[in-house]
């Protein structure tokens, strides 16, 4: 899918930059006769545009006969009369002519060679999309106090979509923005009123992620005995402080609940040697856990039970945000 920018600073209001780039769209041949256009709800999610402007925006290339709107199915480009064979005298020719002599050479060499003209299109369209697709930054959003939440979304993200992720504290986004526009903002549900504020003079897209349910550790704690003791190792002392109120919510003072981030050795080794369970919600937690229960293994009865819990970030919201990208 061709992607359109909109550049929120612009003086050409939003609505007529969209319009003229799907009508370049159309009369460049990008967009075919019959081809259907997204939807009003996908070509805002990646303009960032209301889906009223955009259904602003189609009812004017339906009412000057660039599309027609079939009920029920969707807006199509409508065919358009031959004028000749001439070329069509945009703008965009005239400003980057020896560009185009260059798309013109290429396009003779590739049909030369036996390709059809559709092909070449193709041809174009997977190299001009891939550009842009790797172009595209996608940025982690969270507090400098909770950057370790931060670091699990971007191993998870980075892992799951194959694409790469940049790590941006709350406190440095607005100075991030001004330099580009076309970030997609990705924050826990956690953060997200305060990242919203920032990006909302930008017009730059925000998407929460929900975090894993842990309905399986639950299920683990609510079986435990009274007088229980759990250990819980995170990057993220944001996870930590949560984790706690939960816990204390589920069983109240039925079970003792220590907490620690991996470099705390201290509270690291006492939790290795009082609890009976310890959850790890990372990696590099779980890696430094075990490494702490080894070395004192010789000086306790019954070495902890490890789990490492599945990962931070919910699947549901992994699969929406490869939709909203256009991974899928």
């Amino acid at each position: 899918m061709i992607q359109f920018r909109i550049q929120p600073d612009s003086e050409i209001p939003a609505s007529s930059q969209l319009f003229n780039q799907i009508r370049f769209a159309i009369a460049s041949g990008q967009y075919s006769p019959g081809y259907k256009l997204p939807s009003t709800r996908a070509l805002a999610m990646q303009t960032g545009l209301h889906r009223n402007t955009v259904s602003k925006v189609y009812r004017q290339l339906d009412d000057e006969g660039f599309v027609e709107s079939l009920a029920g199915s969707g807006i199509y480009v409508r065919p358009q009369g031959h004028e000749g064979g001439s070329r069509l005298r945009l703008p965009i020719l005239e400003e980057y002519s020896e560009a185009y002599k260059i798309v013109q050479k290429t396009l003779d060499d590739l049909l030369a060679q036996g390709c059809s003209l559709n092909k070449a299109r193709e041809l174009f369209f997977i190299e001009v999309d891939w550009r842009l697709r790797c172009s595209a930054r996608v940025l982690v959003v969270v507090p400098f106090q909770d950057i370790g939440a931060g670091e699990l979304m971007v191993d998870e993200l980075e892992e799951s979509l194959e694409i790469p992720v940049q790590l941006v504290a709350t406190e440095e986004l607005a100075q991030i923005l001004e330099q580009t526009t076309s970030a997609t903002l990705v924050t826990s549900r956690y953060f997200i009123a305060e990242v919203e504020a920032i990006a909302e003079p930008k017009a730059v897209r925000v998407i929460p992620l929900d975090i894993h349910d842990y309905s399986k550790e639950l299920k683990v704690v609510k079986s435990l005995p009274k007088s229980s003791c759990i250990g819980i190792v995170s990057l993220s002392p944001g996870i930590l402080r949560a984790t706690e109120v939960i816990l204390h919510g589920l069983r109240g003072d039925e079970i003792l609940v220590m907490t620690a981030q991996p470099e705390d050795v201290y509270k690291l080794n006492a939790i290795v040697k009082r609890s009976e369970i310890i959850f790890c919600t990372d990696p590099v937690s779980h890696s430094t856990t075990q490494a702490a229960i080894q070395t004192v293994v010789e000086d306790i009865i019954r070495p902890p039970k490890l789990i490492r819990c599945e990962n931070y970030i919910g699947s549901p919201s992994i699969n929406l945000l490869r939709r909203e990208l256009g991974l899928i």
